[in-house]
């Protein structure tokens, strides 16, 4: 059984699901419409008000979420704390409140876990395109049945476009047309990636999709469907009611009027601007796809696996040379005894990408590694774990002083040595079995290994003389022992 909690910008949501054969069935849904979006104060801060509120919203997803017997949950965060200037501040008080890490994921793997929960619902293998409308941000995916083929996010949603064109609640032509004409700007650039002729069907995935999907529908506007025509005539009754307090249409609640309003105006931008002549709303989406994911991750179809192998060879790196690092480390790390194994995957990832850097230099090619992970868009991982996984690719060669602050954290600190000491035995050419090799590390750094192969790799001593250096430089003392 898992969780997936979605922070919004509009609304935070919580479901809970089970995998049942070939489908994941929804056991427990919440909803609770706070606005974080428009939380934000001039300066991009979330208000002290923003803050209470949304921590209150998280202390009562945790009590549902104790009435349930969980494999696993995952707490996403979106567009709003990406760009919340005090995300950093708020974040170990939302943590505390939920009772699990939140990731605050980018634009583009909000994309893909978007596209992972529709196309979970759709089982025709058609060509097709998703458009997601949230409250910060907008997502367009490219998809062929259950592979991605493209995905972009932009930085326009319903609450700026509600606060911007139609504050307090006015609402007229000429505030629409502006509306309409400033969303085309943002899609400009999709106008040929995701023209029609690249996809059959359109699918909207958003709640803002399904509140317009509904309104046309119940309201009996044109033939009921998400045409462009249709979106039209519905923008035009809004313009006559002038005033969101005075819109009387069946299917949207009075809270969810102001989001409708800025969301049809993108939703129209969008669709005029690349070609798409009608649509179709599902009931799925973010955190369907989170479900999924999780489901993968616990069957060992991890997405992150694939993204690692795919970002290595993009850039050319030595496949088997980056491979017999990462068994070598993983091997060592366990010799090491980790409190946990939280850290032997991302381990793991690091080593198989500690050499891309050098498709930019060899000079502090291990910089430059870490940058590209740090900076990248690798489906599937958060901001969050492509800096840890960038830290130790840093960490990697070199003083350790750079990482100093992290290595305060024991199981990081081994995972670093596992690292070291595994790319160290690479360039000494030393291809044996390492399971022999003895390495501990509590108060200090302690290693044996076999005699024979400092007699048979020279450089090795070497390169333990200036391990011994990088740790002593950290108050860590690194002693050899050689045996046999």
């Amino acid at each position: 059984m898992f969780a997936a909690v979605d922070l919004g910008s509009n609304s935070f949501r919580l479901h809970i699901g089970k995998h049942d054969g070939e489908s994941i069935r929804i056991l427990k849904t919440a909803r609770d419409p706070i606005r974080l979006g428009a939380g934000l104060d001039k300066d991009g801060n979330l208000t002290p008000q923003a803050m209470q509120t949304a921590l209150a919203c998280l202390r009562n997803f945790r009590t549902i979420l104790g009435e349930f017997s969980l494999d696993a949950v995952r707490v996403v965060a979106t567009n709003t704390l990406r760009i919340a200037r005090n995300a950093a501040e708020f974040l170990p008080h939302a943590e505390e409140a939920i009772g699990y890490p939140i990731e605050i994921i980018s634009g583009e793997e909000e994309g893909r876990l978007i596209y992972m929960g529709v196309a979970s619902m759709l089982a025709s293998k058609e060509r097709r395109l998703v458009i997601d409308i949230g409250g910060g941000s907008t997502e367009l995916i490219l998809g062929h049945g259950a592979e991605i083929v493209h995905v972009d996010s932009y930085g326009i949603g319903t609450v700026r476009q509600s606060e911007t064109f139609f504050p307090e609640g006015r609402i007229d032509a000429a505030a629409y047309d502006a509306a309409i004409l400033a969303a085309r700007t943002y899609f400009e650039d999709a106008a040929t990636p995701y023209h029609p002729k690249h996809w059959r069907a359109a699918y909207g995935s958003s709640g803002t999709m399904r509140a317009i999907s509904d309104v046309i529908a119940k309201n009996g506007i044109g033939d009921g469907t998400m045409s462009l025509n249709n979106l039209e005539r519905l923008k035009n009754l809004l313009i006559g009611y002038g005033h969101v307090s005075r819109i009387g249409l069946l299917g949207i609640k009075p809270e969810r009027v102001i989001v409708m309003v800025g969301g049809l105006s993108v939703l129209i931008g969008v669709m005029q601007e690349i070609g798409v002549p009608s649509m179709t709303a599902v009931d799925a989406g973010l955190r369907m796809g989170v479900l999924w994911d999780l489901e993968l991750r616990a069957t060992r179809r991890d997405r992150r696996d694939q993204s690692a192998h795919e970002f290595m060879r993009r850039f050319q790196a030595d496949e088997g040379r980056a491979v017999r690092v990462a068994n070598t480390a993983a091997t060592l790390f366990q010799q090491l005894k980790p409190e946990s194994d939280v850290y032997a995957r991302y381990l793991y990832w690091s080593s198989l990408l500690h050499e891309i850097g050098l498709t930019v230099s060899h000079t502090g090619f291990h910089k430059h590694s870490a940058y590209m992970v740090e900076n990248a868009d690798l489906p599937g991982f958060t901001t969050r774990e492509q800096h840890f996984m960038s830290m130790l690719i840093l960490a990697q060669k070199g003083n350790l002083k750079k990482v100093s602050d992290a290595l305060q954290d024991g199981d990081f600190a081994k995972a670093v040595l596992a690292l070291r000491l595994a790319a160290m035995l690479m360039h000494s050419r030393i291809d044996a079995d390492v399971s022999h090799l003895r390495v501990r590390m509590k108060n200090r750094i302690e290693l044996e290994l076999d005699n024979a192969w400092l007699a048979e790799h020279r450089t090795l001593s070497y390169w333990l003389d200036k391990e011994r250096g990088a740790w002593g430089e950290v108050g860590m003392d690194f002693n050899v022992k050689v045996s046999g």
